[in-house]
């Protein structure tokens, strides 16, 4: 499978798009105020001795916001941490490169083993 930055042809496909717009959605003002009004909308149906229908459309729904939520975050980790493997292994590359001529068999060993380390794990 291969990682949801490599799938389309300019990096960013449709559900890249979405997770980045809906991820600066839920980071908003908006957002926490209409998190707190569900929990206080779940307080309440709880204290007040409404029907069980009642309370299992508040918890239903927390529990949609929530499963929406880890699917966001996991999606804007993935992208996060290719990008920084990405931006090490130009490190290591730039270093070999220069390093090569001076010790090549100490200093570039290592760093050549260090590019790439992430798919042997």
């Amino acid at each position: 499978m291969t990682h949801p930055a490599e799938r389309s042809r300019d990096g960013r496909g449709w559900f890249e798009r979405l997770a980045e717009a809906a991820s600066n959605v839920t980071s908003s003002l908006l957002f926490m105020c209409f998190c707190v009004a569900l929990v206080a909308a779940f307080v309440a149906v709880h204290l007040s001795g409404l029907g069980l229908t009642w309370q299992l459309l508040v918890g239903d729904l927390m529990t949609s916001v929530n499963l929406l939520l880890i699917a966001l975050l996991k999606n804007s980790e993935r992208r996060a941490e290719h990008a920084i493997q990405r931006k090490l292994d130009s490190i290591a590359a730039a270093l070999l490169d220069q390093r090569e001529g001076e010790r090549p068999r100490e200093s570039a060993g290592e760093l050549r083993k260090a590019i790439r380390m992430e798919e042997e794990l």
